[in-house]
């Protein structure tokens, strides 16, 4: 089923109009609603290093039209040009943020994409270019909605979800992963109450999910990162889903800062720990959690959070955009292809594979 992007409920992420890329500020969210307008690859890998767009595959589709626009007015005749300039955009599009691998993907996949390409002329690269961008973002629609509906399949009326950071819409090209099923949930009448962890230090449950559910009408309680045990402790919580930046081969997942802590106390009160999942966010190439490169942040997000001084000047900073869950504390990881179970190797390769063709 191919998604309607007019049907989504709540303001979209990426969005491309006339030769410019328009990119949801999601730093002002949520009390004002602004689109960027970049025209540059420079400003797109601004805007994902300075957290304007994030997401893992909100990240990997602003990149791809980031490409396109590093290379739409390059003259015809100039094939040598074009060829430099799509492997100078591709390494700095590709260093704007390590840890999530969607960008990367993203990036190769269009590499390999124009390479079969290589003998045609540099108009119809640039059409292939900017075509291959808009298939990735409808690609990655279909999947969250495909994700959704496998990971509803784990879920029943009534129960309560928790969920941390902002595996939603604004950070997918539609529905989100983590949040996907909550979506259709409410498509099907069903009433699922949701609980968000604000996430700290940079608050993207607070300011993003808390929005975009409010948004759809949905039962959503925002609650501060360390309440999470005491609602597991009333029994509020019947499952936990969240999303992921990477996938280790062997079921290890990294996702933003807190989820670690998540999982073991969803396994300390018997509460299964599910990952939402695109196979764009599966790297096989990475054996391990240990191997996946963590992004630090500046010290400032901490310190001074939103503009507000919330320590003493010149301590010490440790910040960590994202952690590692082991997949020992991981129940289900869920892609587009269906619920993977443990162990996570073999599922995770069939998904890559049959996503390969």
């Amino acid at each position: 089923m191919t998604v309607s992007m007019e049907k989504i409920p709540h303001p979209r992420s990426v969005v491309w109009r006339e030769d410019r890329l328009l990119l949801l500020d999601q730093r002002r969210l949520p009390t004002e609603t602004v689109y960027l307008e970049l025209t540059t690859p420079e400003e797109v890998r601004e805007a994902i290093v300075k957290l304007a767009v994030r997401g893992a595959p909100a990240i990997g589709t602003a990149a791809a039209f980031g490409m396109y626009l590093g290379v739409k007015d390059i003259p015809d005749v100039d094939a040598g040009r074009f060829w430099s300039t799509l492997r100078r955009v591709g390494e700095n599009l590709r260093s704007a943020r390590p840890t999530a691998v969607n960008l990367a993907w993203a990036l190769e996949r269009i590499r390999r994409r124009l390479e079969t390409l290589k003998e045609r002329p540099v108009s119809e690269l640039k059409a292939a270019l900017l075509a291959e961008a808009h298939e990735i973002q409808r690609e990655d629609a279909d999947m969250c909605r495909k994700i959704g509906e496998h990971l509803l399949t784990l879920l029943e009326d009534g129960m309560g979800v928790l969920t941390h950071c902002n595996a939603g819409g604004l950070a997918t090209a539609a529905y989100g992963t983590a949040l996907a099923p909550l979506y259709l949930a409410k498509e099907r009448g069903w009433h699922l109450r949701v609980f968000a962890d604000e996430t700290r230090p940079v608050l993207q449950g607070a300011r993003l999910t808390a929005y975009e559910l409010q948004q759809a009408g949905i039962d959503v309680t925002l609650i501060c990162d360390n309440m999470a045990a005491a609602v597991m402790q009333k029994g509020w919580v019947q499952a936990v889903i969240v999303g992921t930046d990477r996938v280790a081969a062997n079921g290890d997942v990294a996702n933003k800062i807190g989820t670690y802590g998540l999982a073991v106390l969803a396994k300390a009160h018997g509460i299964p720990f599910y990952v939402a999942a695109p196979t764009s966010s599966i790297d096989l190439q990475t054996a391990t959690g240990a191997d996946i490169p963590i992004e630090e942040r500046p010290a400032e997000e901490v310190t001074r959070g939103f503009g507000a001084v919330t320590a003493p000047e010149g301590v010490q900073v440790y910040n960590p955009a994202f952690d590692v869950t082991p997949a020992e504390l991981v129940t289900a990881i869920i892609t587009e292809h269906g619920v993977i179970r443990p162990p996570f190797g073999p599922g995770l390769q069939e998904a890559v594979q049959r996503s390969q063709g």
